[in-house]
């Protein structure tokens, strides 16, 4: 599997032209480009079935649009249209247009203080809940797919891996260092799904080192451990001792490796995010400097 032949800018693809490319993946090329006739700035993914085994990106390319078209949210982009080349009537070949979120990512560029860190989490709690009211689980909330544009401004990207609440996959799939239990050992995928990812995310940005999971490093899927033989995570608050002790209790609730221990919903933890922020913030407008939370104090 390789992705499509670069395109240079200038040229045409799918009747829009080429201003850059954006990105690359395992199947697929991403370019920012322009309607010639309305002028509109679009990104379009480009995705080629070279063989058997690239179905599934056609496939999760399909799965993100049909995911991505419905949900109105500001945390999530636009997706405007999806279009399909065939061959001996064969899909073999896809353009997915969608809003160009210009910014950076998490992954790349981690928040650096308190305030900017949680007011994300709380932004993509609320879309992920707002998600989930629309009964999908995006299924691989991690750094890397939380895009933040200018004001702080979160948005979630990359639907290819959403499903249906409750879908059982036919096989393992998620990012190593985020994955939950469930999605390891192909337990039904729910909001509980989204709560851990989204734990072992602010757990990253918070520490600056991932959580143990399901799938050791170095180790195949073959050998993933079994859920009572995951080791627990050292509390947010042992590794950086400015986070409060309340971000500290929801974010190690967010990561417990049974489901029924994690908080209840998605609405449950931006709520409790809200509060955090609203106490965080209230501190630093009192204070003369940048924020400060003391060792273990609760904000």
């Amino acid at each position: 599997m390789k992705p499509p032949e670069s395109r240079k800018p200038g040229t045409t693809i799918a009747g829009f032209t080429i201003m850059s490319e954006v990105g690359t993946g395992a199947a697929s090329r991403i370019y920012l480009v322009q309607d010639p006739k309305t002028k509109q700035v679009w990104a379009l993914k480009h995705v080629v079935r070279e063989g058997p085994k690239d179905v599934r990106f056609l496939e999760q390319t399909e799965r993100e649009y049909q995911v991505g078209s419905k949900l109105e949210h500001d945390s999530f982009r636009h997706f405007e249209k999806i279009i399909k080349n065939r061959k001996l009537m064969t899909v073999n070949e896809m353009y997915l247009l969608m809003e160009y979120v210009d910014g950076i990512s998490v992954e790349e560029r981690p928040p650096t203080n308190l305030i900017d860190s949680v007011d994300i989490f709380r932004q993509v709690a609320s879309g992920l809940a707002y998600m989930h009211t629309r009964g999908f689980i995006h299924a691989d909330m991690k750094p890397n797919n939380v895009i933040i544009t200018a004001g702080n401004k979160a948005r979630i990207i990359d639907l290819g891996q959403s499903c249906p609440d409750g879908t059982v996959k036919p096989r393992i799939q998620g990012t190593p260092d985020y994955i939950a239990p469930e999605q390891v050992h192909r337990r039904p995928i729910t909001p509980k799904t989204d709560i851990y990812n989204l734990g072992a995310t602010m757990y990253w940005v918070l520490t600056g080192t991932h959580i143990p999971t399901a799938l050791p490093k170095g180790d195949s899927l073959v050998k993933s451990l079994d859920d009572d033989f995951i080791q627990k995570a050292t509390p947010v608050g042992e590794v950086n001792t400015s986070v409060p002790t309340r971000l500290n209790d929801l974010v190690m609730k967010c990561i417990e490796v049974k489901e029924d221990s994690r908080p209840p919903d998605m609405q449950t933890v931006a709520d409790k995010l809200d509060l955090i922020y609203a106490k965080i913030k209230t501190s630093a407008d009192s204070s003369s400097g940048d924020v400060a939370v003391s060792d273990g104090e609760d904000a």
